[in-house]
This record gives structure tokens, C-alpha cells and sequence, in this order.
């Protein structure tokens, strides 16, 4: 675990106080959380773009051209 000190603007601290203390959380988890979840956002988009950087798109249309028109069928 390592430490990092944080500057922020009063009005983003107290709405991160705010928010933490609505999820029953502390400010340092709230922080934790926030910065996971850009973290993972940044690295999905990543990974699509490199995906699609080596995709085929014959073979994404004939996947596609697989799936149809037709509905999922809802479950009851």
C-alpha cells in the first residue's frame, strides 16, 4: 500500500464527503472506488480498440449475418 497526497478543490472534496457518507463509506474507499472504476474504463477501451484494430470485418459480418433480425426469446 503507498500513500499519495491529494489536492483538490474544497467544492469536489465536500461533494465526495457528501457522496461517501450517502454510501456509508469513507472519503479514502470512495477515492479508491472512483479511481478503479476510471481506471477500468480507460483500459476496456483499451482493449476494444485494440481488438478492433486486428479485427476482420468479413468475418464480424458473417457473425452478424448468423445472429438475424429475430428477437431474443424473454424468459417467463
Amino acid at each position: 500500500m503507498s500513500h499519495y497526497a491529494l489536492r483538490l478543490p474544497e467544492s469536489l472534496k465536500e461533494a465526495a464527503r457528501r457522496l461517501a457518507a450517502e454510501d456509508s463509506t469513507t472519503m479514502n474507499q470512495f477515492f479508491v472506488t472512483a479511481i478503479a472504476e476510471k481506471v477500468s474504463a480507460l483500459e476496456t477501451a483499451a482493449f476494444f480498440e485494440r481488438r478492433a484494430a486486428t479485427a476482420d470485418p468479413a468475418k464480424a459480418q458473417a457473425a452478424w449475418d448468423k445472429v438475424g433480425n429475430n428477437p431474443v426469446p424473454q424468459e417467463q
